[in-house]
């Protein structure tokens, strides 16, 4: 099974790179913090609390992976009712399943979130942690909002960085790490182009063995 799978803490561009993976090997791709988003929003459409663990886990385990709208499912209250469910140990525990499902579809499959080496897909064949500076991914955000149009304030964005940070490390289920066996990739001071580059190389040597 070709799994590979890349953890790392956000807007440090792993989603980015999860995508040009996926599409230079032609594997599917799974943003596994979109199932995340995709439960919270359902339960929000449905008007069923965000604080009862038992719905909560019974709309995630009949979720369907096929239709996620990373558009749709980005918005800023979306992203809060995620973080408020992600933290029930039964809504993570049926979404690994999910996860592990997708993680077997043929001929291969890049899977991008907090816990896939570690948590999700222990056995994949190759294992990236990719990561930033704080400083770094608050400014590539603040220029992905500006480039939409939209107006944000960097010191915001650094402190709210930060507290993710702190909360998806500090988290007692699956907290953010990098696998033991995880290549590492510091992007701080790379291009998308050079990323992609470094990635392809460490992947392209993993998947010979």
């Amino acid at each position: 099974m070709k799994t590979i799978a890349i953890d790392g803490p956000a807007a440090a561009g792993k989603g980015t790179l999860s995508r040009r993976i996926a599409e230079d090997y032609g594997f599917h791709h799974l943003d596994t913090g979109l199932t995340y988003r995709a439960t919270a929003k359902a339960l929000i459409d449905r008007g069923l609390p965000l604080d009862d663990e038992a719905v909560a886990a019974g709309v995630a385990r009949n979720l369907d992976l096929g239709g996620l709208d990373r558009t749709v499912l980005s918005a800023h209250d979306i992203g809060e009712a995620a973080s408020k469910i992600a933290v029930m140990p039964s809504v993570r525990r049926a979404l690994v399943e999910a996860q592990r499902g997708f993680a077997a579809r043929e001929p291969g499959t890049v899977l991008d979130g907090r816990d896939i080496g570690t948590v999700v897909c222990p056995d994949a064949a190759v294992k990236l942690y990719v990561t930033a500076s704080p400083e770094v991914r608050a400014t590539r955000r603040l220029d992905e909002i500006v480039a939409g149009g939209g107006v944000a304030d960097f010191e915001t964005i650094l402190d709210d960085i930060r507290r993710r940070d702190e909360r998806d490390m500090g988290r007692a289920d699956s907290p953010l790490r990098p696998a033991d066996d995880a290549h590492l990739l510091d992007t701080s001071e790379m291009s998308i182009e050079a990323a992609f580059s470094a990635a392809k190389s460490i992947i392209d040597a993993a998947l010979k063995h």
